[in-house]
């Protein structure tokens, strides 16, 4: 893993989209950290500055209510990210648990595993959110939950796939005649050598799950007020297009970016990661 982590760092040098995408997602999560840092609150509400437009006392300007732009954007960006990382990493782990599970034992344990996974993956994704929406309250927590349930599947095929190749090495199947616990086999042989697939496709993941939370939210199925998310700053600003149109610009270009940052370094990783990848080194 050392040397492919060398690679990935070389992969960065040699790529400026990358380079640039690392630095947004730093200054983001760095800018959300320090929210706190703001002269603003950003759930005082001030009816004599309401829809200024971005100027230097209001960088964003002030929302409907008064309210400084910046700042709620900046503890948006709070629960955003952390919506997109918590999510990917629940999924993520329930993905790598059913796909190693089920590739590693076969048989019936496989059949009915994937045949799970197909059922869900069958189920338009939109109609399950809005289902499990429906019945579960408003929050930070279960909107984590729920965007969880919906992205695993694809975490567990891929790890499924995976699964099968290396169970088949030499290592795997000395571990397996010394009598070593099927667990431990899973968890000393095989996780770490599909740890590349799982890097690529949990980054991939933390860009679908700032999506969705943004659907969530731009639905007014997510945070609720006074919490802003820039999903639920989307939804608000959309009443006021025509008179205010920084309230969809600032929000939209934030998970534009946020998103896009996401997919550039993803698609580095599996550069990196794929089979053959820089042997000329």
């Amino acid at each position: 893993m050392s040397r492919r982590w060398t690679q990935v760092k070389q992969g960065m040098k040699h790529s400026r989209p990358a380079q640039c995408s690392l630095a947004v997602l730093v200054l983001f999560a760095l800018a959300s950290l320090s929210a706190f840092f703001s002269p603003w609150d950003p759930n005082q509400m001030s009816l004599q500055a309401r829809m200024l437009p971005p100027d230097t006392g209001h960088w964003f300007g002030t929302d409907e209510y008064g309210r400084d732009y910046f700042t709620r954007a900046l503890y948006g960006g709070q629960i955003s990210l952390m919506v997109g990382f918590l999510a990917m990493l629940f999924s993520t782990l329930i993905g790598t648990l059913v796909g190693t599970v089920s590739g590693y034992f076969g048989g019936k344990i496989d059949n009915l595993l994937m045949r799970l996974v197909d059922i869900l993956m069958s189920i338009p994704a939109f109609f399950l959110l809005l289902v499990l929406n429906a019945y579960l309250k408003p929050g930070i927590a279960n909107i984590i939950l729920i965007i969880s349930a919906l992205t695993w599947m694809n975490m567990s095929r891929l790890v499924r796939a995976e699964t099968l190749t290396l169970k088949e090495r030499e290592y795997v199947v000395y571990a397996r005649a010394s009598g070593e616990h099927p667990l431990l086999i899973i968890a000393r042989h095989i996780i770490p050598n599909i740890l590349p697939t799982i890097i690529v496709a949990a980054t991939l993941n933390i860009a679908s799950a700032i999506l969705m939370e943004s659907t969530l939210s731009f639905l007014g199925l997510g945070v609720q007020q006074p919490n802003a998310s820039w999903g639920s700053m989307l939804n608000n600003a959309q009443s006021y297009i025509s008179e205010a149109s920084w309230l969809a610009m600032f929000p939209g270009v934030l998970i534009l970016l946020t998103v896009l940052s996401f997919n550039v370094l993803g698609d580095v990783f599996r550069t990196v990661f794929e089979p053959g990848a820089n042997r000329d080194e």
